[in-house]
């Protein structure tokens, strides 16, 4: 869904119908769809019961980009995005910790995602629509040595 071009945005109307945000008499502001696919991913990682984005192949990628040292964080791990000129969709890929309520969860990183996106880009996020592709337990990064005590010496 995402595109490498950037996308021609005029935000949404305001509301004495006057015009868009993005699109004034003095020019026009584009927004590529990478901003977008950024703000969506990292508006996402900030909710409570967010243990990942992306389904498992892209997190395994991203789990051995990070061990590379003076790597970046990829923040749109996870996230497409489909920008138009005055609207955006977004669809998200997660993993979910363990015990929460998967869909205070979802309207959790709806109410977020839709924030940040119409707060720091004028378009109206006209749907958010979320995978839940695992959910992590926290003894999953455990090591089988710290569970159990060896019998023989």
């Amino acid at each position: 869904m995402t595109s490498t071009q950037p996308a021609s945005t005029a935000g949404k109307d305001s509301p004495s119908g006057a015009g868009s945000a993005l699109a004034t008499s003095h020019g026009h502001t584009s927004i590529a769809d990478t901003v977008v696919s950024k703000i969506a991913g990292i508006a996402t990682s900030e909710v409570s019961g967010v243990h990942s984005l992306g389904g498992g192949a892209s997190r395994m990628v991203g789990a051995l980009r990070e061990r590379i040292p003076g790597a970046s964080v990829n923040h749109s791990q996870g996230v497409s995005v489909e920008v138009g000129e005055r609207q955006a969709a977004i669809d998200l890929d997660i993993t979910a910790e363990y015990g929460v309520s998967i869909v205070d969860l979802a309207n959790g990183i709806r109410r977020n995602v839709i924030a940040a996106i119409e707060r720091m880009t004028g378009l109206e996020v006209t749907e958010v629509n979320i995978t839940v592709h695992d959910v992590h337990l926290d003894n999953e990064d455990d090591t089988p040595a710290e569970s159990a005590p060896t019998r023989v010496q």
